[in-house]
Order: structure tokens, then C-alpha cells, then sequence
């Protein structure tokens, strides 16, 4: 039988409960360097299962020597936690680990066991992370500098400072982007994927290093229905009782990735005439404008999972054959 521990992370140390025996439990505080998880590691049982709350960075390290020591580990959020173990009063690191490792007893079908990322993966990850970090500030400058044109009077030396960091900006970019190709163009099987997911007209290099990150390479994350859920453009129902209102797409969704498939289903519609068609059809059914552009958005997700699960590059005018007369089915 697996013994689960409840970890709560935190930027130095992290809390650790565990059950020692039916009635007691024991406590561990480690510290969250090299050493210290190490230490705790070599200390843990061949049936432990670690279970651990999201912090971002700071679980960085614990995951990587997991991997490194094959021990199995599941992360969790604090949100899933809350509403799982009912009214909850107080709050420290030490209780925090013990509802953790609670959430992993009563949920142990529910819990996901995390694979560290390998490096390409992590490298393209954290490019992608930096890339979206300097577009921004691209943005604010040039909101900035377009501001300035309705003022009577400008500063000369703003301007050709604010004309210098947009460069950088953008060389640093372009950097980025070149890099990105080239760790994709090393790796086979990022490779193979990221050809094929452009191949879709309308999607280009960086929503497809998008979803192959966000999705693990199209694994963690493997049908278009998973994926538009997690995109926040899948629309779920909405009703009780009587009451019976539209499906709407949910809040809890990955932002950046929603608009990134918004973009492309945009440019779909300018450059692929089957979406352009679809696109004037349901305007003129009268259809709401985002309505349509999330339904297009969902059509691409669920061609690029065709094209990726069948390996066939995508074709325009591609008819699906019925599989009703295919000779495989009884």
C-alpha cells in the first residue's frame, strides 16, 4: 500500500506530513536547496507517493530529483484543496501539508503523477515564457510612444530612448524566435509535431510552441476536447431546475493561450476559404461575432489533433471518409 505525503512548498523550506502509524502523525521541515531534498529522498520508503501543492518555481527542484530518483509525485492546487475537504479554519504551513496529504488518501484516483520535462522541453517552455514577457513591454512602450504624438510638447530624449529599448526589444525577440526553431529543429520528435501543426493555415510558430508546451508535446493533454477546455473555449452547460440558461466557456482557462487561438482563427478566416465560408454562413444566421470565432477556434484545435494522431499533413479540401463503410468495422 502506498503511504502518501503532503508537502507544502515554499521558497526556502518546505512542510512535510506524513502518517506514521493509524493514530499519530509525524511532522519534517526540509529545506528546499540540493542537498536537503536529497537528504529527504534517500530517507523515503519504496511504496511513499509525494503530494504536493502548486507553487510555480519553487517545486522546480524537488520535481527534478524526483524524476532523477524515480519517485513518483502529484501536484495539486490550492483551489482543488478548498473545496474538496469542506469548512476549514486557520492556516500555517504545517496544517497546509496536512490537508495536502489528506486530499491525497481520500483523492488517490484523482491524483496525476508529474514527469519532469526534458530539457529541450523546458528550455522551449521558459523561451516562450521570456518571449511573452517582452512582448508585452513591446506593447507598453508603443502605447506609450503613440501616446505621446497628442502631447504639445515632447521630450527629444524620451523619444530616441524609448525608439533604443524598442530595438533591443525586438532584437531580443527575434532572438528568441530563432532559438526556439533551432531547439525544435533538433529534437524529432518536437520537430515532427511542430511541422504538422503548421502545416494548418493559420497557425504559426508561436501558438504551435504554444501548444506543444501547454500540452507536453500533444501527451499530457491528448484530445481537442481536453485541450479547448483548458483553452476556456469549450462551452459547458448551464442550468438548474427549471432554469435553463446558454452554455457559456468557463473562467478558469489559460488566457494566453485563448488568444493565441483567437489570432489564428482571425487569420483562418482571411486566409482558408472552408473557414471563410463557415465564417460568412453563420453571420448571416445572424450568430454573434466571438461566438463564431470560438467555434472556428475549435475547429482548429480538432484539426491539429487530426493531423498530429494520424501523422498526415493537412490538406486543404480534405473530405473524412465514412467509417461506417471502412472494411474494419464489423
Amino acid at each position: 500500500m502506498e503511504q502518501i505525503y503532503g508537502i507544502d512548498l515554499a521558497q526556502k523550506k518546505f512542510d512535510v506530513s506524513y502518517q506514521v502509524d493509524e493514530r499519530k502523525n509525524g511532522h519534517k521541515v526540509i529545506k528546499n536547496n540540493m542537498k536537503g531534498i536529497i537528504r529527504f529522498l534517500e530517507s523515503l520508503p519504496e511504496n511513499a507517493l509525494l503530494c504536493a501543492g502548486h507553487t510555480g518555481v519553487y517545486g522546480e527542484m524537488l520535481l527534478f530529483l524526483c524524476s532523477c530518483f524515480n519517485i513518483p509525485i502529484a501536484l495539486t492546487t490550492g483551489y482543488q484543496i478548498r473545496h474538496s475537504l469542506g469548512l476549514q479554519r486557520g492556516k500555517s504551513d504545517k496544517v497546509d501539508s496536512v490537508r495536502i496529504r489528506e486530499y491525497g488518501e481520500r483523492f488517490r484516483d484523482k491524483l496525476v503523477i508529474i514527469d519532469y520535462p526534458g530539457e529541450s522541453m523546458k528550455e522551449l517552455k521558459e523561451l516562450l515564457g521570456l518571449r511573452s514577457q517582452l512582448v508585452k513591454e513591446r506593447k507598453m512602450l508603443l502605447t506609450y510612444e503613440r501616446r505621446t504624438m497628442h502631447m504639445p510638447f515632447n521630450s527629444i530624449k524620451i523619444h530616441q530612448v524609448t525608439l533604443n529599448v524598442l530595438d533591443n526589444l525586438n532584437l531580443a525577440i527575434s532572438e528568441i524566435e530563432s532559438e526556439m526553431t533551432h531547439i525544435i529543429d533538433t529534437n524529432m520528435d518536437l520537430r515532427r509535431n511542430y511541422t504538422l501543426v503548421t502545416d494548418v493555415i493559420g497557425i504559426g510558430q508561436v501558438t504551435a510552441c504554444g501548444l506543444i508546451v501547454k500540452t507536453d508535446n500533444f501527451t499530457a493533454i491528448n484530445t481537442a476536447k481536453k485541450a479547448a477546455s483548458y483553452a476556456g473555449i469549450c462551452p459547458f452547460p448551464n442550468s438548474s431546475g427549471q432554469m435553463v440558461r446558454k452554455s457559456r466557456v468557463s473562467r478558469m482557462a489559460d488566457k494566453e493561450l485563448k488568444s493565441l487561438l483567437y489570432i489564428c482563427a482571425v487569420t483562418s478566416t482571411r486566409r482558408n476559404p472552408e473557414y471563410r465560408l463557415y465564417f460568412e454562413r453563420k453571420k448571416l444566421e445572424g450568430k454573434p461575432y466571438f461566438l463564431i470565432m470560438n467555434n472556428i477556434s475549435n475547429k482548429l484545435l480538432r484539426t491539429i489533433y487530426a493531423v498530429v494522431k494520424t501523422g498526415k499533413r493537412y490538406q486543404l479540401g480534405h473530405i473524412t471518409e465514412d467509417p461506417r463503410l471502412s472494411e474494419k468495422v464489423a
